[in-house]
């Protein structure tokens, strides 16, 4: 995938279209300084801005592949747009990430992009690895180097509340005790 190609131009329109979203997954884990491979983008998006995200994809030359109440999935046929996901925000624990994304330079500072706080990564990699415990030792892995970024704090109390929600509180001191 062209990354830098693909966020150009999906910036752009979610900014001309006023798409409310926020980047995450391995590229975002990038921009908080965890180095991982990725081939795909993915994002979180008020769930209201659906239209306006399929709109984009489709002048964009991306096909819908899947779609459900929770996400949506779009594939190009060149293979240097790949693949782009898209998680909806409709329930308050995603809408309040949505609300605590940030503006982040990318390409040194060509671009800016709004990201995903690193502490709703984790509440996400968390709702990933329940979903899909085949998805632990990677999502564990991601969450460990997030929580081992030198010269940053994360806020537990955010993170505990969702190993609360999600009854992950021994994943979630596993990690603890490891940094």
């Amino acid at each position: 995938m062209d990354f830098k190609t693909v966020l150009s131009s999906l910036i752009k329109q979610f900014n001309d279209q006023n798409v409310r979203y926020g980047l995450m997954g391995g590229f975002a884990l990038g921009l908080w300084g965890v180095a991982r491979a990725t081939v795909d983008l993915d994002f979180l998006i008020d769930r209201r801005d659906i239209d306006k995200i399929d709109a984009i994809m489709h002048e964009l030359g991306f096909q819908i592949a899947f779609r459900s109440e929770n996400v949506s999935q779009y594939r190009s046929g060149l293979k240097a747009f790949g693949e782009v996901d898209f998680v909806h925000a409709f329930r308050d624990t995603s809408v309040e990430m949505l609300s605590r994304s940030v503006d982040r330079d990318l390409y040194g500072g060509e671009l800016k992009i709004r990201v995903l706080m690193p502490e709703d990564i984790i509440g996400l990699k968390l709702q990933a690895i329940q979903n899909n415990p085949k998805r632990r030792e990677t999502d564990l892995s991601d969450i460990k180097a997030l929580a081992a970024v030198p010269g940053r704090t994360l806020d537990w109390k955010t993170i505990e509340r969702y190993a609360d929600l999600l009854g992950a509180k021994s994943l979630i001191d596993e990690v603890r005790k490891g940094n």
